[in-house]
């Protein structure tokens, strides 16, 4: 289960609200590539694919890839700002290592 902070939950909104995307699914994904060989990404999609599990975290749709699912157990997304700006935070607990920018991690 994908866990959403408030904080995640309120720049998804304004994101989607934003971009003119009010009615689409938040998907969380798992690439390859980054310092530590795997890193998250984050878009909209207007359906899920066959190959999706849904969720649902504090009004926030999310769809998952099940070839992802077992990198993404209990992920908590957050939101924060820094000197450096704005950004998701990802707290894996599948994560073995994480590279300094935070969006790569190994397992």
């Amino acid at each position: 289960m994908i866990e959403l902070t408030p904080a995640a939950v309120k720049e998804i909104k304004r994101l989607q609200k934003s971009r003119q995307q009010l009615n689409t699914y938040l998907r969380i994904g798992i690439k390859t590539g980054g310092c530590s060989g795997l890193y998250y990404d984050l878009e909209f999609t207007q359906q899920p694919e066959s190959s999706d599990r849904l969720e649902k975290s504090q009004d926030i749709n999310i769809v998952i890839d099940l070839s992802c699912d077992p990198y993404l157990q209990n992920l908590k997304l957050d939101y924060a700002e820094d000197l450096m700006g704005g950004g998701f935070r990802f707290h894996n607990p599948q994560a073995s290592a994480t590279c300094g920018c935070g969006l790569s991690f190994e397992t």
